[in-house]
């Protein structure tokens, strides 16, 4: 979607393939910065493996922020698992291309963005390899108009390689910074540590860590009851000294909402949809201040 920055330039025939890279390069970071401009805060949800709800979290929280009167964008970069068409009912759906940039897609006060939504469908597997990806994620940072937002909540792909440090490096530090997922289970635990640590290298601010599938909500009373392991998020950021945001019990409801395209947050009567929209207010007083302290928001 980006132009040659050759054309038009009376040097382009004497220039080397070198200059030219470094003068696309240059080009497409100066595009990606205008792209960025309007966007105050940027929300990188990460986590240290699969399966911990993720996604989920991303997305109720950016329903949440946006519920609570912000403008609110959501970005799907998880390449080989987006779910975020699937949990806000978007499948099939694709952006407008207008002036050569993807415009997001409107929907419950949000603007979305997914890579789900470039694929042909939801079967199609995406076989790339590490090059490859990487300038995809920044093509599809560059790429898309977001105009104006107070936040704009990024669902990373999981772990600690080569895509979400591309993520970071390009959307860079400043403005910007983690809330890390995890489930009480010691596995998960020992890789949501590992993403600690792999912010605090790249100087990346974490906000706080969510630690979801806390307790289960009873279908009969609605009251959460400790059925589960549960703790192990709140101990792992006192041990580690980052915040914690909140605990998310589990809600029978959740699957039935994400796979009608209604995230939870919008079930007023719901334990687990309060903790979330609770993680939302905690979350904008951590973007605003992300260096005040370092024990737990609830303590």
């Amino acid at each position: 979607m980006s132009s040659n920055p050759c054309n038009g330039c009376a040097k382009s025939g004497s220039c080397s393939d070198t200059e030219k890279q470094r003068c696309e390069k240059d080009q497409q970071q100066q595009q990606l910065q205008q792209r960025l401009a309007g966007i105050r805060q940027r929300i990188l949800v990460m986590s240290g493996k699969g399966g911990v709800g993720k996604s989920t979290t991303a997305v109720n929280l950016a329903l949440a922020l946006a519920r609570q009167g912000k403008r609110v964008g959501l970005l799907d970069i998880d390449l080989h698992g987006p779910s975020v068409p699937t949990l806000l009912g978007l499948e099939g759906r694709r952006p407008a291309v207008e002036d050569g940039c993807m415009v997001p897609i409107d929907t419950q006060g949000l603007k979305v963005i997914s890579i789900g939504f470039l694929t042909q469908t939801a079967d199609d597997a995406l076989i790339w390899r590490g090059p490859m990806k990487t300038g995809v994620i920044q093509q599809f940072l560059r790429d898309v108009q977001w105009g104006e937002l107070d936040y704009l909540v990024v669902d990373c792909p999981p772990g600690t390689g080569d895509e979400p440090l591309s993520i970071v490096q390009l959307l860079g530090t400043t403005s910007s910074g983690a809330v890390l997922v995890t489930t009480p289970q010691k596995v998960a635990l020992v890789d949501v540590r590992k993403s600690v640590t792999f912010c605090r290298q790249l100087k990346l601010p974490v906000y706080g860590i969510v630690e979801n599938m806390s307790g289960f909500v009873c279908p009969k009373c609605n009251e959460v009851i400790d059925i589960f392991k549960k703790g192990g998020g709140r101990q792992m950021a006192a041990d580690m000294q980052v915040p914690f945001l909140g605990a998310v019990p589990v809600d029978p409801r959740m699957v039935e909402a994400g796979d009608a395209g209604t995230p939870l947050v919008t079930v007023e009567d719901s334990p687990t949809a309060a903790a979330l929209r609770d993680i939302a207010q905690e979350l904008q007083l951590r973007c605003s201040n992300p260096a005040a302290g370092t024990a737990s928001l609830e303590d």
